[in-house]
């Protein structure tokens, strides 16, 4: 018998839900959470999923999002409405801040309201960040692309940076500002340099008066001696080719130093240091496990990698814990690749052997990951794919990856929108999802300096009017101790058009929203 507590901050008292059977809690509503909590829809158990998020994010098409092919909602569809019909499942909204293993109960809080589980199985499928390798202020001028907050304040930059680049009057200005640097020639910064590049190319060539599109530069960074080092070296090669002649700048073997506003600094092999002017920066390079990892191991004992991944038993139990299960990103297990069907075997994995527990039958059985290939695209009608001893790339790898990718989306609506708009892009070369709003940018620095709770009871604090947020005194103030703004403009990129015209004078009286935009 277990209990799901809801505690009020505010003073209420708690409310109290008792289950009656064994209790299953899932943390995390990725691919390894919704497979383990599926994989039990017909087993005499209650299970409660506990996630950050509303949502199912199938991760691999973030950058699409990001690129303006598809939209958030093609990619996130509700967790909710995917599990409406598994009878025994509740989903619940919350950010798992505790787990002890001891009292066996998880605490998770959504702003003021914190709701602690008991469990008899749990699951811990959190996933993982993004790593900077020990330098997290790279994350405020480069942004990784792990959410949909990542890909929608990325749209903002990618398509802003040409919105500002129309505006600058100043030559080495508007270079900067049509330069994209990705870091990581992993499939996800391939793949993105590949879509910046076809966006400036082909969709965007004929939308601007002053400035050409075309001449955008897109320089795509790793301090890997080749581009998809996960990849076999011929299919490495080939991704490279085909990015070159798209007109992208691969540097290899180049280190990323230090990261502002106004661009990159790297060192190259020899060990020369230079800079790379780019305001509009995406870092695709390295992940990092989950927090959550640091709790399961102080309290069991078992390691964490170099990637914060915990070591757990071959049949993906932690040490010391047999009701406990790791899956995913956080599970460090015979080097298993940080890949989506590496966390729905795992899952399912996990499901066979809480049923087999229930039933009295032995456990402990070692988890066994069958690869069923990877692939990453480069462009329309580009891709590569390694499928057991098959090597290829071209336009078949293309094909096969669209169809795999349509096959893991869940949701038979999604699968149609997302066909819909692949159609519009591939063929067309047009792009529907476009649309892009300072708040996209801007609620991210806002969060880094008011926590959600201040921002959500603001009228709270006001006895003589609207509340508000001034999110750029914040920026002002971090632009005195670093030289620039961090936030962002509708572009997202802290753009200020640094040579105006001369023929228009300074503007008098307080500025517009859109004057006060592109300043910040």
């Amino acid at each position: 018998m277990s209990t799901v507590a809801t505690h009020d901050t505010q003073g209420a008292a708690p409310r109290r839900t008792t289950l009656d059977r064994p209790h299953v809690l899932v943390i995390g509503s990725g691919f390894g959470g919704l497979f383990a909590t599926q994989g039990l829809r017909k087993a005499d158990v209650d299970v409660t999923l506990v996630s950050r998020t509303t949502h199912h994010l199938f991760q691999p098409l973030l950058y699409q999002v990001a690129t303006g092919i598809l939209s958030e909602g093609d990619i996130a569809p509700s967790t909710r409405e995917i599990l409406n019909r598994q009878q025994n499942a509740t989903v619940l909204l919350g950010d798992v801040t505790e787990i002890d293993l001891t009292a066996k109960t998880v605490t998770s809080q959504v702003l003021d309201r914190k709701t602690t589980t008991t469990y008899d199985h749990l699951v811990v499928a959190a996933g993982a960040g993004q790593s900077y390798f020990g330098n997290d202020q790279f994350a405020r001028f480069a942004p990784g692309m792990k959410s949909i907050d990542d890909a929608l304040e990325l749209r903002g930059r990618i398509f802003g940076a040409f919105e500002m680049a129309e505006l600058a009057w100043d030559e080495g200005e508007e270079e900067r500002l049509l330069t994209f640097v990705i870091v990581g020639a992993g499939p996800t910064g391939v793949e993105m340099a590949g879509q910046i590049a076809e966006l400036s190319r082909q969709t965007l060539r004929r939308d601007f008066r002053r400035i050409d599109p075309t001449r955008a530069k897109v320089v795509l960074v790793d301090a890997a001696p080749r581009v998809l080092p996960g990849f076999p070296e011929e299919l490495g090669e080939k991704a490279h080719r085909r990015l070159e002649k798209m007109g992208v700048d691969v540097q290899l073997g180049t280190m990323v130093t230090d990261v502002d506003r106004h661009g990159i600094e790297v060192k190259d092999p020899d060990g020369t240091k230079r800079r790379i002017e780019a305001r509009a920066k995406v870092w695709a390079a390295g992940v990092q496990g989950s927090a959550l990892g640091s709790l399961l191991a102080e309290q069991s004992g078992a390691q964490l990698d170099r990637a914060g991944r915990i070591q757990v038993l071959p049949d993906l139990s932690l040490p010391g814990h047999p009701e406990v299960h790791v899956v995913g990103d956080m599970a460090a297990l015979d080097g298993l690749p940080g890949v989506a069907q590496v966390a729905i075997q795992g899952g399912q994995h996990v499901a066979r052997e809480i049923r087999r527990s229930l039933a009295g039958e032995e456990t402990g059985v070692p988890f066994r990951y069958k690869d069923k290939g990877s692939m990453a695209t480069i462009s329309r009608f580009s891709a590569v794919a390694s499928v057991g001893k098959l090597r290829f790339g071209g336009f078949l790898a293309w094909v096969m990856w669209l169809a795999v990718h349509l096959l893991y989306l869940v949701g038979f609506k999604n699968r149609i929108t997302t066909l819909l708009k692949w159609t519009i892009t591939f063929i067309g070369r047009g792009r529907s999802e476009r649309a892009v709003t300072q708040q996209q940018i801007i609620a991210r620095r806002a969060l880094e300096h008011h926590s959600p709770q201040d921002l959500v009871h603001l009228d709270d604090r006001s006895d003589s009017g609207p509340a508000s947020v001034d999110v750029r005194d914040d920026q002002e103030a971090t632009a005195g101790e670093t030289g620039g703004t961090t936030g962002g403009t509708m572009a997202g990129l802290d753009a200020t058009v640094e040579q105006q015209r001369p023929d228009h004078p300074e503007p008098e009286g307080p500025p517009s929203a859109t004057e006060e935009a592109a300043h910040r």
